[in-house]
């Protein structure tokens, strides 16, 4: 019961924090507004990282991700993804919202690319910047490189690896890694396999690292998959890889 209360506190406090550091920043696709997240250092020229957040949308994951990515000498800005008015509210709503842009992955590149133009705007340096995702963002920074759009590197952090094996595999410049947890059941040994014919197919300075005793969502301090050993692993991997192409 103590240990319940002392977690309660930590995340009211976290979200406390997270609200004060992190601006909200409004853009649009369209007609539809979008409601990104971007840290305090905004206006500094730095290197950048847009954070592709999980199926729910912005999350704590996300904001912990941004605050910590600060402190470390890069603007973050967080993505709106689904658009004021569409943020699921449950697992089955994630679902359905998230599978439309994994299907329609045109449409979901665009929303990552208006995002990066929000990093920019926020003065990150053009050509420093990178994309990692968490979950449905894990596929979104894959989607990144496929993309081409205009990033040095990507981190899928648990992300879906799977690709319609109808699309072609093509060229990538974009440097990738992938954190995976081995006990991740959303993706089967063919995506897997896949991933790295495509990644060989395409010629790309791509790694993954696979983290033993961790299910799907081994990274969420609120998740009861959450390994914290594994998970302070994949982060300073993250870091490192982040540290070698944008410093």
């Amino acid at each position: 019961m103590i240990r319940s209360l002392l977690l309660s506190a930590f995340l009211f406090s976290s979200g406390t924090v997270f609200s004060q550091k992190l601006k909200s920043v409004s853009y649009q696709d369209g007609s539809q507004k979008l409601n990104g997240l971007v840290t305090s250092n905004a206006g500094k020229k730095l290197p950048g990282v847009l954070i592709l957040p999980a199926w729910k949308g912005i999350d704590d994951e996300a904001k912990t991700a941004a605050a910590d990515l600060e402190k470390q000498g890069y603007i973050a800005f967080i993505a709106d993804i689904y658009g004021e008015g569409n943020i699921p509210t449950d697992n089955a709503s994630a679902a359905k919202t998230a599978g439309f842009y994994k299907k329609d992955y045109a449409a979901y590149q665009k929303r990552i690319s208006l995002a990066l133009e929000q990093l920019k705007k926020n003065g990150a340096i053009s050509d420093k910047i990178a994309v990692i995702g968490y979950c449905f963002g894990g596929t979104g920074a894959l989607e990144s490189a496929r993309g081409k759009l205009p990033v040095v590197g990507v981190v899928s952090i648990h992300g879906s690896i799977g690709k319609d094996q109808s699309r072609p595999n093509e060229v990538i410049s974009t440097k990738i890694l992938v954190e995976n947890p081995a006990e991740d059941k959303s993706v089967t040994p063919e995506d897997y396999n896949n991933l790295v014919k495509e990644m060989n197919d395409g010629k790309a300075d791509w790694q993954i690292i696979t983290y033993a005793n961790s299910k799907h969502t081994f990274t969420d301090p609120k998740s009861p998959d959450y390994n914290e050993v594994m998970a302070k692993r994949a982060w300073n991997h993250t870091l490192l890889f982040l540290k070698e192409i944008l410093k």
